[in-house]
């Protein structure tokens, strides 16, 4: 029905995560109203994705230097570092402005029954940033979900018997929700963080 390259498109546009058929259709008909000039800007900065776009050698944040603009960054805390599962997590904290730390991706999640170990997850290195850089705190900032959980504790392990407070960001239930829609995890979280009002 359609040319074998609008085709293609749409099939690319389908293995963005939310994108369905009918708005990868629409979206590659909206790449043929671009004039040239436009389609080739908008090709040029998906090549550059794939040339330029590298992981951090010391957070592996996404970057498309050696080292990312937070690890170049001189006025940054050296002695917190923000753990988070994925490069995406970053902009989410820097948005909010609240904290001037370094950050550590751990490019996933410990998750047996999907067969992803320790040595799958980037904690090596975290280690290593710890023991190298005296750091004194790393605040985990993981998914409340059981791989999360399983991360987490693997990770208060292996650092058990250093000099570094490990501390998690809290959990519970979100303002505004009807308390009988909370699922069990995350109500059995709300109530282990509980505080005095």
């Amino acid at each position: 029905m359609y040319p074998n390259c609008i085709k293609d498109i749409i099939e690319a546009f389908k293995d963005l995560p939310g994108i369905g058929e009918k708005t990868a259709e629409r979206l590659a008909f909206s790449l043929i109203n671009f004039d040239k000039d436009k389609l080739t800007s908008f090709s040029d900065a998906i090549t550059a994705v794939r040339d330029k776009i590298k992981y951090c050698t010391i957070c592996g944040n996404i970057t498309d230097e050696d080292k990312c603009s937070i690890c170049n960054d001189k006025n940054r805390n050296d002695k917190i570092i923000f753990v988070v599962e994925k490069a995406k997590d970053i902009s989410l904290f820097e948005k909010i402005n609240v904290f001037n730390c370094r950050y550590h991706v751990l490019g996933g999640l410990i998750s047996p029954l999907d067969g992803i170990g320790p040595e799958d997850v980037n904690i090596d290195s975290l280690i290593k940033r710890i023991d190298n850089d005296n750091v004194e705190e790393i605040i985990l900032s993981l998914k409340p979900s059981i791989e999360g959980e399983t991360t987490m504790q693997y990770i208060k392990k292996v650092l058990d018997g250093k000099n570094v407070r490990v501390t998690r960001i809290a959990t519970g239930i979100p303002m505004g929700t009807d308390i009988e829609y909370i699922d069990a995890m995350t109500l059995e979280f709300a109530l282990d963080g509980r505080k005095d009002i």
